[in-house]
């Protein structure tokens, strides 16, 4: 049986202090780097009040974009402009990470993500969302799918999404790696950038509101892999994009994996990107959002 980290506390800041650098520090990079006019709504949920900004026409159709671990909403915001011309957009500050969202309650397990997240997509009357996930938003989006009972959920995009591997050492030193990398000057930053395959490390804005955030507990649970079963299950079309140089997992393995026991899903590895391959190529990751291409 598959052992899961399951946190007793709650995400938060370490005292307010914190929280004033990190918000501070969120609302410049909004003001610098959102491409487009949205509405923001601090949604109620269950397990606390979720930041959702929305872009783009009105419908019950909408995008939901859903960053990976340490990640908000800016994390997407090369993505929404173009996806905003032609969908409504939903970009979310997940609940547990750094951004507007506000955690109340332990968050122990896929239960509890999915949870929050069926909850806000009722609150904004979505009933045919398009989730999109990135890393532990990836893993996210299929356990919400999976608990969908009210079929709100019509569609996922998985990019080099967690949950097709157990974390190890090598992805930890990735982890790792990165964050020393991030204090480094922009040129040197541009070299680690390319030997770790970490385009990441480019996006000068989104770094300073990770050191800016380096105040803030995250307590969610670590994404156990999912079983065959659980992948064969789902009954939405599912886009996986990865990332052929992803450290997170072995992305051919993960291929011909997915290729076998859930086929009807359409996989793509993309060459010359890692695990962060939602800033490494973001007009692939909108083409095959929109259905353009691949």
């Amino acid at each position: 049986m598959t052992t899961i980290d399951r946190p007793s506390a709650f995400s938060g800041f370490s005292g307010d202090r914190a929280r004033r650098r990190l918000l501070a520090a969120y609302d410049r990079a909004v003001d610098r780097l959102w491409p487009v006019p949205v509405d923001a709504q601090d949604v109620p949920t269950s397990l606390g009040t979720v930041r959702v900004y929305r872009a783009g026409p009105g419908g019950d159709d909408p995008v939901v974009l859903l960053a990976g671990a340490g990640g908000n909403a800016l994390s997407w915001y090369r993505h929404v402009g173009p996806l905003a011309e032609r969908r409504p957009v939903l970009a979310v500050d997940p609940l547990g990470e750094p951004g507007r969202s506000e955690a109340a309650a332990p968050i122990a397990d896929g239960d509890d993500v999915a949870r929050w997240l069926l909850e806000v997509l009722a609150a904004v009357g979505a009933r045919r969302a398009h989730l999109v996930g990135s890393s532990f938003g990836g893993w996210a989006a299929l356990v919400a799918q999976r608990r969908d009972v009210e079929s709100r959920i019509a569609a996922l995009t998985l990019v080099d999404p967690a949950g097709f591997a157990s974390l190890d050492r090598q992805f930890l030193r990735w982890v790792v790696l990165g964050g020393l990398a991030a204090l480094l000057p922009a040129a040197l930053r541009r070299r680690a950038a390319r030997r770790l395959v970490n385009g990441t490390l480019l996006e000068a804005e989104l770094l300073a509101l990770g050191v800016a955030g380096r105040g803030f507990r995250r307590r969610l649970p670590t994404p156990p892999v999912l079983t065959d079963a659980e992948l064969a299950a789902v009954q939405v079309p599912t886009r996986l994009l990865l990332g052929a140089r992803s450290t997170l997992h072995d992305s051919a393995a993960v291929a011909e994996r997915v290729a076998r026991v859930a086929p009807s899903w359409s996989v793509e590895v993309v060459p010359d990107t890692g695990h962060a391959l939602p800033l490494e190529a973001p007009e692939l990751v909108v083409a095959r959002v929109l259905g353009d291409g691949g």
